[in-house]
């Protein structure tokens, strides 16, 4: 599933004529970043949600041949990441689910992002794998952290601590059964992965790569420096 809803507030004024989804970075929307990704890594159905300028990015996914797209429809009320996951449980199924976000952009090292979170789900001891940044391989996101990874893979929230050394970088596998009891309209799946964390059941791998977060049109500009031919 891609989370492509959002009202792509922090990207005005790219965003005041289309979706932060059909924002262009390096000459590419930023949907077919995370859709070429996807197919490259063999999943033949995405479903994706729309609410800002929907009729202009179904528009754009209907030419999309590979993976198949279904749309979630939020056009009458924004849901949020928990609230969109949730109305789309009767298209996802019951079996584990990758979720990506719109604004993700990133460079493998080596091995694809995907090649570990597949390798390292458990569904035995996990409900969420969420994939991870580095903080110094981070681009445009200027926050202090997100998570401390335990050697077992368990994840902690920051909390109180001033930094932690990892980043939520946009792409997770989760169990789509965990937003079942979550209220009905707009909730974020933050407060999810609290209570599964809190339980152990909220695990971690972190992306050899450099991830780019592109909230605003100045970490766009700093993606595009690093995917243009000529970049760093």
């Amino acid at each position: 599933m891609i989370l492509a809803a959002g009202n792509g507030t922090r990207m005005k004024p790219l965003t005041d004529d289309r979706p932060k989804a059909l924002i262009e970075v390096a000459d590419k929307a930023l949907i077919d970043h995370v859709l070429d990704r996807l197919e490259g890594a063999g999943v033949e159905t995405a479903v994706v949600n729309v609410h800002a300028f929907a009729d202009r990015l179904e528009a754009h996914l209907a030419h999309r041949k590979h993976p198949k797209i279904v749309i979630s429809d939020e056009r009458s009320a924004l849901l949020e990441t928990g609230g969109g996951l949730k109305k789309a449980r009767s298209l996802l199924g019951d079996a584990p689910v990758l979720v990506a976000n719109i604004d993700s952009i990133w460079i493998d090292d080596e091995a694809p992002a995907f090649g570990p979170m597949a390798h390292l789900w458990d569904p035995e001891k996990m409900d969420v794998l969420l994939l991870l940044a580095r903080m110094e391989r981070s681009v445009g996101f200027d926050g202090p952290g997100d998570f401390f990874l335990q050697p077992d893979g368990r994840l902690t929230f920051r909390g109180e601590a001033a930094a932690a050394p990892y980043a939520y970088m946009g792409l997770h596998i989760t169990k789509p059964q965990v937003v079942d009891d979550g209220p009905d309209g707009a909730f974020s799946l933050a407060a999810v992965w609290r209570r599964l964390a809190e339980q152990g059941r909220l695990y971690g791998v972190v992306m050899e790569g450099t991830w780019m977060h592109v909230g605003d049109p100045v970490a766009r500009g700093e993606a595009e420096t690093l995917l243009l031919p000529g970049g760093p």
